[in-house]
């Protein structure tokens, strides 16, 4: 049955070295409207530059996309990890001055910093002097979130984002304890080798799992480590079928759809994370 809601539109706003926390942003916007959109009256809707703006010419790029995406926008969600983004003429990057003009404007913003660990060579020493800077300065002029990984992210940003709409978008006043709770799913049964083999290709730079058949045998690789490091045949079936597991379980998908590159989803860097949480100190 049809109902009337008021659109809040929530812009995602980042750098390009948090895919998979943009993609959490999306997915917790749906599933909050899932459960409170027909009671509150209201549905989020997710919006950012590359899904929402149009070519136009006659400005620079960031103040179109202020124009067209931003000024529109309710709420903003920005997330930071090792980089800040390009300078855009007017600011230190895009993400930047779209805070700042949703600042100035008096509309809500959440800010987030990563602390995951990162291989130190695939960082931008000045992006990232640049964005401990900025983070500092934030520190200064309101609250911040900090997570670890993306599981702590989304946890972290299922029960914010609840209060930030409360808090700005309804006017009566709500008991957060009787609002359905969204909880993570239980994490998914897999063997010791699956398990391990997720684990390492989560360190992985690009998240790959190579299973290669060659004249010498199979290999099992991920993050320089191959998995199968003799010619037993029960070796090799056994890290074979880790591979399968994964892919059936949709932690791992094959884009190329030969069987040999599989690279991590989402899911899986997600019950990797909450596996990691698992683990005895």
């Amino acid at each position: 049955m049809s109902y009337t809601a008021n659109v809040i539109k929530v812009m995602i706003a980042s750098p390009v070295d948090v895919p998979q926390e943009r993609r959490i942003v999306r997915e917790l916007i749906h599933e909050w409207n899932a459960i409170h959109s027909e009671d509150r009256g209201i549905v989020l809707m997710p919006v950012c530059w590359e899904t929402h703006s149009s070519p136009e010419m006659g400005d620079r790029p960031q103040a179109i996309v202020n124009r067209q995406v931003l000024s529109d926008s309710d709420l903003l969600i920005a997330v930071f990890w090792t980089r800040l983004g390009s300078p855009t003429g007017e600011a230190q990057s895009g993400t930047v001055e779209e805070i700042e003009e949703h600042r100035r404007a008096g509309k809500p913003a959440m800010i987030y910093f990563s602390s995951a660990p990162v291989l130190p060579d695939s960082v931008d020493s000045g992006q990232y002097q640049a964005l401990k800077t900025f983070k500092d300065s934030c520190r200064k002029r309101g609250l911040i979130e900090e997570y670890e990984n993306l599981s702590q992210f989304r946890e972290k940003l299922v029960r914010q984002l609840a209060q930030t709409i409360i808090r700005n978008f309804t006017a009566d006043e709500v008991n957060l304890a009787d609002l359905p709770v969204i909880r993570p799913d239980p994490i998914p049964s897999i063997s010791s080798a699956a398990r391990e083999l997720l684990l390492e290709a989560t360190q992985d730079t690009n998240g790959v799992i190579m299973r290669l058949q060659t004249h010498g045998g199979t290999s099992v690789v991920t993050h320089g480590r191959n998995f199968v490091s003799s010619s037993d045949a029960r070796e090799t079936a056994r890290w074979r079928s880790a591979v399968d597991e994964l892919y059936r379980q949709d932690m791992i998908e094959d884009r190329t759809g030969k069987g040999e590159v599989f690279f991590v989803t989402d899911q899986g860097y997600i019950i990797a994370d909450r596996l990691r949480d698992q683990s005895p100190a």
